[in-house]
């Protein structure tokens, strides 16, 4: 990772693994052995790529490390869903939870150490953005964890905003669902984004993963008040670019709507959520607010949030509600970090 001296192998791409051959004076044929090893058969030591001749290890190892690093911390909650805490450079901290639901097993991967979105309701976002990671420490959060070989399912939803770090997030998506990397089908990925929309068509051009918008709020003066990417990217800008892309295939577009009681649940942003969302085949997925320390913010009954999920399917938006996981090891964004960090500055 970012403190260890050698540069990571971890993290290349097929592309960048030949140019580290052509560099190394070796075989341009011994990229494609070097990304079986680390993803496929995932080595732990460069020496156990053995059919890479002795001379081509050295090489390799001369310079360039695995940068794979365990977790730091584990909680466990009754629910069976686990939080990882992973160090990230020397006083940075970032977190991933491992949620099993039966056969699936999702992972919620973080993109960035805190983020600079701000929105009020997210402990990530009182962090502030201290940087971005790289496509090593992305990937060090799947193949680092002990559930690793049992994923069925990636989310980008963790901490930091995914396309507020395109270029490490798209080369991390290249080798999770490259025929040379890991493999993965991309309809088993979600990146979810606040609506970064000068890199929005990038991603849905380069990638064919899932997308889910962090919505909120329909009304443009209430959601700027909490999510003040509004200001830069209007959500009607982020629906116009929607619109021109065909999500009735394998692809799907959702929604992402934390619930707050008497913020964002009327008959009005219902009403405003439809007009919105006319014309794009998608979901809404709704989500009981996590409570974080002096938050002004709280979720309604749960009979609020079954009539409002609803009235939303009666009028032909496919809609759930999440279900929580976790509230008990501080499941919601940024929450551990957030305490390690304290702990860490009061040192």
């Amino acid at each position: 990772m970012s403190h260890i001296e050698k540069e990571p192998l971890y993290g290349k791409t097929l592309s960048q693994l030949q140019e580290i051959c052509s560099s190394l004076s070796l075989p341009r044929f011994n990229a494609k052995q070097i990304a079986r090893w680390l993803y496929v058969r995932r080595v732990e030591d460069i020496a156990q790529m053995t059919d890479l001749s002795l001379a081509a290890r050295s090489a390799l190892a001369s310079k360039y490390s695995l940068g794979l690093e365990p977790p730091i911390k584990e909680s466990t909650s009754q629910d069976g869903t686990k939080k990882y805490l992973f160090r990230a450079g020397v006083d940075g901290y970032i977190e991933s939870a491992y949620i099993p639901d039966g056969e699936r097993a999702t992972l919620c991967v973080s993109s960035q150490v805190g983020c600079r979105m701000g929105c009020r309701f997210c402990a990530t976002g009182r962090q502030g953005l201290q940087r971005s990671l790289t496509t090593a420490e992305i990937l060090n959060q799947i193949i680092s964890i002990p559930e690793s070989e049992r994923l069925t399912n990636l989310v980008f939803m963790g901490m930091g905003e995914p396309l507020d770090n395109t270029d490490n997030v798209l080369d991390a998506l290249e080798i999770i669902t490259s025929a040379w990397g890991m493999a993965w089908s991309p309809t088993r990925i979600t990146l979810s984004t606040a609506g970064v929309a000068r890199n929005l068509r990038r991603f849905l051009e380069q990638t064919k993963v899932h997308l889910a918008i962090s919505l909120h709020n329909p009304f443009h003066e209430e959601r700027r008040e909490i999510m003040p990417i509004e200001n830069a990217y209007p959500i009607h800008e982020i629906m116009d670019i929607l619109r021109e892309y065909d999500f009735s295939g394998q692809r799907r577009v959702s929604f992402e709507y934390i619930v707050m009681q008497g913020m964002n649940d009327s008959p009005a942003h219902i009403k405003e959520l439809c007009r919105l969302l006319n014309g794009v085949k998608c979901r809404m997925n709704l989500i009981r607010f996590h409570k974080i320390p002096d938050s002004p913010y709280f979720s309604p009954p749960d009979e609020k949030m079954i009539r409002f999920r609803d009235t939303l399917t009666a009028k032909g938006i496919q809609t759930t509600i999440r279900a929580s996981r976790g509230e008990d090891i501080q499941a919601a964004c940024g929450l551990l970090s957030t305490a390690q960090q304290q702990k860490h500055n009061e040192k």
